[in-house]
């Protein structure tokens, strides 16, 4: 029910971002050796990626399936498990843990828009915006999304920066963009 409140009162704040209507996508692009199907939802999709283990067992641990499964639209901004991996030795298992499944829960919705933004859309916005663009998530975190070079780029609020490395894998959903870096809330 809390993830539920979370993703209806982001979905307000969140309009703009979603007002600029859908964009060609690639059909049935591979990622984690797996083709992710248009007509499956994100999680549908996200288990069968074998680069997105940890992110899978993570959304599994905080209760965010159903949501995941639900109407959307989201724009994920998926870390790998390399991704996590950098992260400081024992994080992930210590969030996993069910007494950190708030904190869990608060840094897995910093990953989610509620919106069906393409990387088109994106760069428009980053564009009109000049060169940064502001976007509230899920969880409330404020993320700064560039275009550098062609390629998107997603800053947390803490100041660090991922890449989105495979763009526009679209879900019946939403999209989800893969990233190398975990977006973490203001520390």
């Amino acid at each position: 029910m809390y993830a539920r409140n979370i993703l209806a009162a982001a979905f307000a704040g969140s309009v703009a971002f979603a007002a600029f209507g859908a964009v060609a996508h690639a059909k049935d692009p591979m990622v984690g050796g797996a083709p992710m199907y248009a007509s499956k939802n994100i999680i549908e999709n996200a288990v069968n990626s074998k680069d997105h283990t940890t992110l899978v067992a993570a959304v599994k641990a905080a209760g965010l399936v159903k949501t995941l499964e639900g109407k959307g639209p989201f724009t994920v901004f998926a870390p790998t498990n390399e991704a996590f991996a950098k992260l400081p030795k024992g994080t992930v298992d210590t969030l996993l843990k069910p007494e950190n499944k708030d904190k869990l829960v608060k840094i897995l919705t910093c990953h989610v828009v509620a919106a069906d933004a393409t990387s088109s859309v994106v760069k428009k916005m980053v564009k009109e915006d000049g060169g940064a663009h502001k976007v509230k998530t899920v969880g409330g975190c404020m993320l700064t999304l560039r275009d550098k070079n062609g390629h998107i780029t997603v800053t947390d609020e803490n100041g660090d920066t991922a890449h989105v490395t495979i763009a526009d894998v679209k879900q019946s959903n939403g999209v989800i963009h893969v990233i190398d870096k975990v977006l973490l809330p203001k520390s």
